[in-house]
């Protein structure tokens, strides 16, 4: 039995529009039809749920369709629909011998096949087209962890957004990891940060992500060029996206300012990653080796006068004027949670009108003690 010539044209459509090959596609096609093929044959009593069915598409011959049931050699009479006679497999295989198993081919009528392949098809070929679709993602997607991509909006759907890669395969953004001020129609451009792929046997997926720290080093690395070959390093970042980041660099050449390379000349260099970021603020500040000096930087813009810190519980304690107190904390902790969060070192802020006090409280319970009768 052979199926129409339109049949390798169908497949090399499906091929370019999904980006899945022609080989994988026919696969889906022939185990889907397997399956369909068995459960005809189980409603007819002549397979069971055991009977193993083959079914192969010969692309290369005229796309010729070949029916195969895996059977055992039995002496006597069969006593299930998955064995055969000695004598029967003898027609076909005449070095057949007991106990070996054969592929007795079956056939169809191209009307029976093609009624076959209706019913089984569309709903159970869609659905492992979407997987062999999902998996050839997978394979080109799984070296690209890390990175960030361009993808082309396609709708809507509640509050996730559906993109597009490279006009094949849709991933989802979802609410969780879009902007707060992002806005999107079909067709915009969007860039994502491709965070993770998380891998499953039953929905493996890709995570897109706008929110992640990770797209800001991306973005750095394309609109610095101090960035991208290496002369400025990014050492961390903080983010509350959408909101504003902290991101601390150093320099690996002492002539070249490190904060001035990405900023640039009246923001020039960082306004892109900016506006990419919609409007996000960002802070950058110089990295030190000195804990209480790359803290400092990492309060800015809020003035300290002293730090306190502790490497081995890895805290500190910050000491600011009184008017730089709401500055050094930020609007509802923002400032002090992001700089924690850059150093890696909880922070505790008092002013400096706190701390005298504290000294003082002290200092008049240890007099106390003094005075106290034996």
């Amino acid at each position: 039995m052979k199926l129409a010539s339109t049949f390798t044209e169908a497949i090399r459509q499906i091929e370019r529009e999904r980006g899945v090959s022609a080989q994988s596609i026919v696969e889906v096609i022939e185990s889907a039809l397997e399956g369909a093929y068995k459960k005809k044959m189980i409603e007819l009593g002549k397979l069971d749920k055991d009977s193993e069915v083959l079914i192969s598409i010969d692309t290369a011959q005229d796309n010729e369709v070949r029916i195969r049931v895996v059977k055992e050699v039995v002496d006597g009479e069969p006593a299930s629909v998955n064995q055969i006679s000695l004598a029967e497999a003898h027609k076909r295989f005449p070095d057949a011998v007991v106990g070996e198993t054969i592929k007795q081919e079956a056939h169809l009528s191209s009307k029976e096949f093609e009624k076959l392949a209706t019913q089984v098809a569309r709903q159970a070929i869609t659905q492992r087209l979407r997987e062999a679709e999902k998996k050839a993602i997978l394979e080109e997607y799984r070296d690209r962890v890390g990175t960030m991509l361009t993808a082309t909006v396609q709708r809507l759907e509640k509050k996730n957004v559906i993109v597009k890669l490279n006009n094949k395969s849709e991933l989802v953004l979802p609410a969780s990891e879009q902007l707060t001020n992002d806005r999107y129609r079909f067709g915009d451009k969007v860039r994502v940060y491709l965070s993770e792929i998380r891998e499953s046997n039953r929905n493996p997926h890709i995570v897109i992500s706008r929110a992640h720290a990770g797209l800001v080093r991306c973005l750095f690395e394309i609109e610095i060029p101090e960035v991208a070959d290496g002369t400025v390093v990014i050492k961390s970042i903080a983010r509350d996206a959408g909101f504003r980041t902290k991101i601390a660099v150093m320099s690996v050449k002492g002539n070249v300012d490190p904060v001035g390379a990405c900023i640039g000349s009246r923001g020039s260099r960082i306004h892109p990653v900016i506006d990419e970021l919609k409007g996000e603020k960002i802070d950058v500040v110089r990295w030190s080796e000195d804990m209480p000096t790359f803290i400092t930087n990492a309060l800015s813009p809020a003035k300290v006068v002293q730090v306190k810190y502790n490497a081995e519980k890895e805290d500190a304690l910050i000491v600011v004027p009184d008017d730089q107190l709401s500055l050094a904390i930020g609007r509802e902790g923002q400032n002090v949670r992001l700089a924690a969060q850059l150093t890696h070192c909880h922070l505790d802020i008092v002013t400096e009108s706190q701390l005298r006090k504290q000294k003082a409280e002290i200092q008049q319970a240890m007099q106390d003690q003094l005075k106290l009768p034996e």
